[in-house]
């Protein structure tokens, strides 16, 4: 007999140890004291915010903004790079089709939305005064010589 032979008693034994070993590993692994909701419990406490913020609308009157302060805030996100076609400020060859439709065109155009430019410069919050002077703003800006309405002209 040589000496690499295994004995029937080592086959079964490996055979077995193979097979029930990590069973057993397994059982032990899945098996937990804890409930599961109680794990998912403390999940939820971990990870919970520090705080919550809620946003709402500030009550009382809107105080507008003046015409410089929409431009830069809504406005020159395209017009001061000329993104999607838009006229840039103070590029007059660009604004003097525009200019010539008149004021009022130019308005309801930034009050409406045209082609890629959303309604109200993409600012739903804007009043028709704030839209109506930034128009006039980026306008007389660009070669035209418009005078603001006034704000019950813009309703």
């Amino acid at each position: 007999m040589s000496t690499s032979t295994i004995s029937s008693f080592q086959k079964v034994f490996a055979i077995f140890g193979g097979i029930v070993a990590p069973l057993f590993v397994v059982y032990t692994l899945t098996k937990s004291p804890e409930a599961p909701q109680a794990k998912a419990a403390d999940v939820e406490a971990r990870i919970k915010p520090l705080a919550v913020v809620e946003v709402s609308k500030e009550s009382g009157s809107h105080v507008d903004k003046s015409g410089e302060e929409v431009v830069k805030t809504a406005c020159a996100a395209c017009h001061a790079a000329g993104a999607m076609g838009s006229p840039k400020l103070g590029d007059n060859g660009a604004w003097a089709p525009r200019i010539a439709q008149g004021l009022p065109t130019l308005i309801k155009h930034a009050t409406e939305g045209l082609k890629m430019m959303p309604p109200r410069g993409g600012n739903p919050d804007l009043s028709d005064n704030e839209i109506a002077e930034a128009v006039v703003l980026m306008a007389n800006q660009s070669g035209a010589n418009f005078t603001a309405p006034t704000p019950a002209a813009t309703k």
